[in-house]
């Protein structure tokens, strides 16, 4: 097992827990021993999911209060693993156990100019970051997109503080982001901060490729569950260390590893650092890329897996799909 953080747990009270959308709840919690909030920092949460215990990441939105207390905003999709329905139930008075920030999406204080992009809840990551820009008198710009105004968390706040800075992308108004024309307003001296699905992160990280624009110069957080397929329950074979199990669509591929008792090495838990990668033995169906770790021609190769994110999906004759693998 390989991770880059120190994970301090600790207790905290849930505050408050009250929706922003039909799907997205609000929720602001008092840690017990408190720590400094920076731009783009997340907090593990322990809990219980069919009764069996998980850890879920997610972004801090917002500092509230000058107490140390924070607020997560949690969506509830329609493939969530369960924990979104855990973490809506919760309410004021409870305790929980998470950990202290942690940092893996920096946000860098000395760029010329600064553009942030969102992708529905993505928002909650580069919320703080806009705030900052703005503070600190930058130029900065601010897209959101969203499949309706009703979806998307924060969009009045948005608003009032960013003014016409803010480009707002609503797919059920047809105005969907044009990722050629938004990669297309940059230059060597932006810094674009990005989060949210991965079908939007891989669209412009391409764009950003094509454009010849430096690789530095952009820094994202995917959603680790986001993937360009519905779920499906695949089987799984490690013949170095004899495990075989079946992955539930609720769960990761690497959390199923780890639950058959494999040695099996991560970092991010989002796709996004490759220390999980695996070398694909034999495969049965079509791998089903959650990833902005590989190129696209690597993921067609499907030479290699990333297991914290990556799933299978099932053979053309309707089989249940399977992949045997090589861990590192």
């Amino acid at each position: 097992m390989a991770t880059s953080h120190t994970l301090t747990w600790h207790g905290a009270t849930v505050v408050e827990n009250a929706p922003v959308t039909d799907r997205i709840q609000r929720i602001v919690f008092a840690p017990d021993t408190t720590r400094r909030i920076d731009p783009g920092t997340h907090v593990e949460v322990r809990m219980t999911v069919e009764g069996e215990p998980v850890t879920r990441s997610y972004s801090i939105a917002e500092s509230v209060g000058d107490d140390g207390s924070f607020a997560l905003c949690v969506h509830r999709s329609d493939v969530s693993r369960g924990g979104a329905a855990v973490m809506h139930a919760l309410r004021p008075g409870e305790r929980v156990e998470l950990t202290h920030p942690l940092q893996d999406f920096p946000f860098g204080y000395g760029a010329r100019r600064y553009a942030f992009l969102a992708g529905g809840v993505g928002i909650t990551a580069v919320l703080a970051m806009t705030r900052a820009a703005r503070l600190m008198g930058k130029d900065y710009s601010v897209s959101y997109c969203g499949r309706s105004r009703s979806q998307m968390a924060y969009l009045d706040a948005l608003a009032a503080e960013h003014g016409d800075r803010l480009q707002t992308h609503v797919g059920d108004e047809g105005t969907s982001l044009d990722v050629d024309e938004f990669v297309g307003r940059f230059g060597d001296d932006v810094e674009l901060y990005m989060c949210g699905p991965i079908r939007l992160m891989d669209a412009v990280r391409r764009g950003w490729d094509a454009a010849g624009l430096p690789p530095a110069n952009l820094r994202f957080e995917t959603f680790g569950n986001s993937g360009w397929f519905e779920p499906q329950p695949f089987r799984v074979r490690v013949p170095g260390s004899g495990v075989e199990c079946v992955v539930s669509p609720t769960q990761t591929l690497l959390e199923a590893l780890e639950d058959a008792g494999a040695d099996a090495m991560f970092d991010c838990r989002k796709g996004e650092c490759g220390i999980c990668e695996a070398r694909v033995v034999h495969l049965t169906g079509a791998i089903d890329h959650r990833d902005v770790f590989y190129s696209e021609r690597q993921r067609d190769a499907n030479s290699k897996v990333c297991p914290c994110v990556s799933r299978v999906r099932a053979a053309e004759d309707g089989s249940m799909g399977e992949i045997v693998l090589e861990l590192s």
